[in-house]
């Protein structure tokens, strides 16, 4: 089995702390460098639920999408809900790792999942990284349908093939507008409609999308807009991810045994559709 150390090298290649956002905080939270790995467990968001599942399930090492610790703590007490978490997973010799905005950046990316999960062929970064030669690494994707679908269709399309929340996909737009490219972005997209606008694309799939900044880009553009739950958007990433290690641990011969929590974090709940009569109008 290989050490803790050497998996983490191996994520580190997959996904360079040097890609993350200045803000960010990403890398290995706890974990002895000297112990032993046998069995991994991706997901979304380290919280007890995952924690918990993580234990249960007898894995050493946990690989989460968001930080634990984003804006910095004084304290791991255990009296917080954070602190607990870091408790648990030390007590159980679980480690926790974190693959941020340096997965978001990287090729392949937690967009390329994305548009993969919605069968939409990659042309290219929405937001391009500069230091990258190849142009494949950066923000977004720009991608491309099979064939030309109407607003509608794609809807039905994210609707079916990304993970079921209370939200569904909220969507802004003509349902018989013709989409022949789409931006898609996992996590929260609005700060870049600069960049969506820019690539003149026909509709732009993201997350947590704002009433101010939605409602100034369908005034300025006839862009359709596809609002999906984030931890929908970001969730096909963590399968991603793991075909990736799994890869490297056949090369390696290492024998890790690599999971997916299919453990819904997406803090909503429940969704009741307001009613609406024949013209679209509250009644």
């Amino acid at each position: 089995m290989p050490r803790l150390s050497e998996v983490i090298a191996a994520l580190d290649a997959l996904w360079p702390a040097e890609l993350a956002e200045s803000w960010d905080a990403v890398g290995t939270v706890c974990g002895d460098p000297d112990a032993e790995v046998s069995r991994v467990l991706f997901a979304v968001d380290p919280v007890q639920e995952i924690a918990d599942e993580a234990v249960r399930l007898g894995a050493q090492l946990l690989v989460t999408h968001h930080p634990l610790y984003l804006r910095g703590t004084t304290t791991v007490a255990a009296s917080t809900f954070k602190g607990r978490v870091v408790h648990d997973l030390i007590k159980n010799d679980v480690a926790l790792h974190v693959a941020h905005t340096n997965a978001d950046r990287a090729d392949p990316g937690v967009s390329d999942a994305l548009a993969g999960a919605l069968g939409l062929r990659v042309v290219r970064p929405l937001v391009p990284d500069p230091a990258d030669k190849d142009g494949r690494r950066g923000l977004g994707r720009i991608c491309e349908p099979e064939r030309p679908l109407t607003l509608a269709e794609l809807t039905a399309r994210a609707a079916e093939r990304l993970p079921a929340t209370a939200q569904g996909i909220r969507v802004a737009g003509d349902p018989d507008a013709v989409v022949r490219a789409i931006a898609v972005s996992g996590g929260s997209g609005d700060s870049l409609f600069d960049d969506v606008r820019a690539a003149g694309v026909d509709a732009f799939l993201t997350a947590d999308l704002r009433h101010h900044p939605a409602s100034e880009a369908r005034e300025r553009t006839p862009l359709a807009l596809l609002d999906a739950a984030h931890w929908a958007t970001e969730w096909p990433w963590c399968e991603l991810a793991a075909a990736q290690l799994d890869a490297i641990s056949d090369r390696n011969g290492w024998g890790l045994r690599v999971h997916v929590s299919k453990t819904v974090t997406d803090p909503w709940t429940a969704h009741a559709a307001s009613s609406l009569d024949s013209t679209g109008a509250p009644n």
